[in-house]
């Protein structure tokens, strides 16, 4: 089979297309034929390194993915070949306190396809059984693989951990990223008033497209003063953060007393400035989310279904072109998912 691989960390052009032997599902695992895999901010940061972090090189790419089982292993009890089926991203042990509670992305053992096992950048990849998750029957498989890593993380970072409720106000950056593109659908769902943030106009034409009630263009005005003229002074209630650096010190400011920020990444630099005055002068809280449980992911699979949430989906590229399509993401050109094809 051909898979896309990572030997050493660099640009795009450390990514190898292999040709490699079709893995064989051991005990409880199933093997599917991948039709489609999306890519995420993720597969940069693991292709580029990260200090302080190792990766388990030669390593496959991808977290998303959507396909057809292929091939069942020993003691497989649901899954069979011919079912089309959607990846849940994250592998957890399954018997720990966590796994439990169904918080398995809080597992020791818990790790992403793509980052601490072999991805979907492949003909086939093998998973326990646990994590498959029957596609929707109205979605492509270019788009069955463009929601499981984002969505879910927005859902745990709106729904699980900020606790939004109707009527709330959400800033929400990055609206043109999956998981931005994700947030505002999932705020709208639960009748939020949603500011999205990004730095193009047509960009910010889609965001509303998709649910945002304002916007704000960062490289023309002053997000901060926006937000504040918003809402009256008063500022949002949730904060929607995964830029990090660049935005840490306005994502502060701009909550409400009693406000919530939750964040998942950091593509502008992992260190921020805080002024503590703030989160115990106005009584505010930070959520940090990695992912998010594999129960939420059926939580969110009915709205999938209905049309509620619907994956965004920006451009496919043929794996052959795996490097063209990380200088594309990498670019930020995009709006929503670009997605390989195997």
């Amino acid at each position: 089979m051909r898979a896309v691989r990572v030997y050493e960390h660099g640009g795009p052009e450390v990514l190898r297309l292999e040709e490699l032997a079709v893995p064989e599902p051991g005990p409880g695992q199933v093997r599917v034929r991948v039709r489609a895999a999306a890519m995420n901010h993720l597969d940069l940061w693991v292709r580029k390194g990260i200090p302080g972090v190792r990766f388990p090189l030669p390593l496959t790419l991808g977290s998303d993915g959507a396909g057809v089982v292929d091939a069942t292993g020993p003691g497989v009890r649901a899954a069979r070949p011919g079912d089309e089926v959607v990846l849940n991203p994250g592998v957890s042990c399954g018997v720990c306190a966590a796994c439990l509670r169904g918080r398995d992305n809080l597992c020791r053992e818990y790790g992403l396809l793509g980052e601490h096992r072999d991805g979907t950048d492949a003909e086939f990849v093998v998973v326990p059984e646990a994590n498959l998750v029957p596609k929707p029957a109205k979605l492509s498989f270019e788009e069955a693989a463009a929601f499981p890593l984002v969505f879910l993380t927005a859902w745990n970072m709106l729904v699980t951990n900020a606790r939004l409720r109707p009527g709330e106000e959400v800033l929400v950056w990055g609206a043109g990223s999956g998981v931005g593109s994700a947030a505002i659908q999932i705020a709208k769902a639960h009748h939020a008033r949603i500011i999205a943030v990004a730095g193009d106009d047509a960009k910010l034409e889609r965001a509303k497209q998709l649910g945002a009630d304002e916007t704000i263009n960062h490289r023309t005005q002053n997000v901060l003063e926006e937000v504040r003229r918003l809402t009256g002074r008063r500022g949002v209630d949730v904060v929607f953060e995964h830029v990090g650096r660049a935005t840490w010190e306005v994502s502060v400011k701009a909550l409400a007393r009693g406000g919530r920020l939750v964040t998942c990444g950091a593509t502008s630099g992992a260190v921020v400035e805080t002024d503590v005055r703030y989160v115990f002068g106005k009584a505010i809280s930070v959520h940090g989310t990695w992912v998010g449980g594999k129960g939420e992911l059926w939580d969110l699979l009915p709205l999938v279904e209905a049309g509620v949430l619907k994956p965004v989906l920006d451009r496919t590229f043929p794996l052959s072109e795996v490097q063209e399509a990380h200088s594309y993401l990498e670019a930020g050109r995009h709006f929503g998912k670009v997605v390989l094809v195997p």
